[in-house]
């Protein structure tokens, strides 16, 4: 698989599907090459040559090599190349492999089972095809940035690239998955468009299923999933942390009603008629924050954790790469400490949920 992509959705793509097995080469340019060997880049790594920690993440198991696409030599060496390759996938604006003659059209005559990926902002044609942009303005157009916001409806800046890697990355490899089985079962290679926009805006699923509804979409802390029900909410603890609660269905919300003591709450819910938005989930909403905000959010996840709630810690990032879901020793010790529980006769599940 030749990787002539660069920054985030090209290089996650061609790194998702290395993790896959595919034997990918990173082509860069001479000189600098991918801006994200300084981009972020540590003073450590700075002082020590290396490429920063964001290069590293996104081609670790990749071979490297640099070709000058703009001469006629390295040109020449990546006809040789696709000429043998499964996969190209290339992150230019429309149009600048076509100019450079080693477009898709020139390649697949070299190679006709060749899958040529081409991630672009908004597409290969299109009025948008020459127009610049990032991520920001990806989810902007695609109306994905709007239903991140807060309850005073100012959107946010999100710190998760989601057109990048959602419209991206992940839809470049689905669709490169795809076409690599058609090749399999005797058919040829194809072009693969991916664009980041369109992709972003057909997963916007639940903005769309407002308005098929209702004509709108749902406003922030007004609509089932961004705040308008108590069941589904984010609450914050003694310690100005913050409690994510997920009992969506009844049977969540009902373990956790009887959890907190407050079984009276397990009918107020949104599929025994609450209203979403209305008047008494907004109250309950109120008196579950009153709650919870009398505890530090330790206690909480002791508590609550282990039940079958959907209830769980607002992580921060390095707290999430220290737990056992992403972290093998962690994992380790958990499973070391919960075998040592047993045999001493101890049942801890039973002692959180008596905390």
């Amino acid at each position: 698989m030749l990787d002539l992509t660069r920054l985030l959705p090209g290089p996650v793509a061609a790194l998702r599907l290395a993790e896959l097995g595919a034997d990918v080469l990173k082509i860069e340019a001479p000189g600098a090459g991918d801006p994200t060997r300084t981009m972020m880049q540590s003073s450590s790594d700075r002082v020590a040559g290396r490429p920063g920690a964001f290069y590293r993440l996104v081609n670790r198991g990749k071979r490297e090599t640099r070709l000058d696409l703009k001469s006629e030599a390295g040109r020449n060496v990546l006809r040789a190349l696709a000429a043998e390759a499964d996969v190209l996938i290339e992150s230019f604006r429309p149009g600048v492999m076509e100019r450079l003659g080693i477009g898709y059209e020139t390649l697949r005559a070299l190679n006709p089972r060749l899958v040529y990926c081409a991630i672009t902002g908004y597409g290969a044609s299109g009025s948008f095809v020459d127009h610049p942009g990032h991520d920001l303005n990806y989810i902007g157009y695609a109306g994905v940035l709007d239903q991140l916001a807060s309850r005073d409806g100012v959107p946010i800046l999100p710190n998760f690239q989601i057109a990048d890697l959602l419209g991206g990355a992940l839809s470049a490899v689905t669709q490169i998955l795809a076409a690599l089985w058609h090749v399999s079962r005797g058919g040829s290679g194809r072009f693969v468009d991916v664009s980041m926009t369109h992709v972003t805006y057909a997963h916007n699923v639940v903005a769309q299923v407002a308005l098929a509804n209702e004509g709108l979409a749902p406003v922030a802390g007004a609509g089932l999933l961004n705040g308008g029900v108590p069941c589904y909410n984010l609450y914050r603890t003694l310690d100005n942390r913050w409690l994510a609660v997920g009992a969506l269905e009844l049977k969540f919300w009902e373990t956790l009603c009887m959890a907190l003591d407050r079984p009276e709450w397990a009918t107020r819910h949104w599929s025994l008629g609450q209203a979403i938005g209305g008047p008494d989930a907004s109250a309950l909403t109120q008196e579950l924050a009153d709650l919870i905000g009398k505890r530090p959010l330790e206690e909480w996840v002791l508590l609550l954790e282990s039940l079958d709630c959907c209830v769980s810690p607002v992580l921060t990032p390095a707290e999430a790469a220290q737990h056992p879901l992403f972290n093998p020793q962690a994992y380790a010790a958990m499973s070391d400490s919960k075998d040592s529980d047993d045999k001493d006769g101890n049942d801890t599940g039973a002692t959180r949920a008596r905390a």
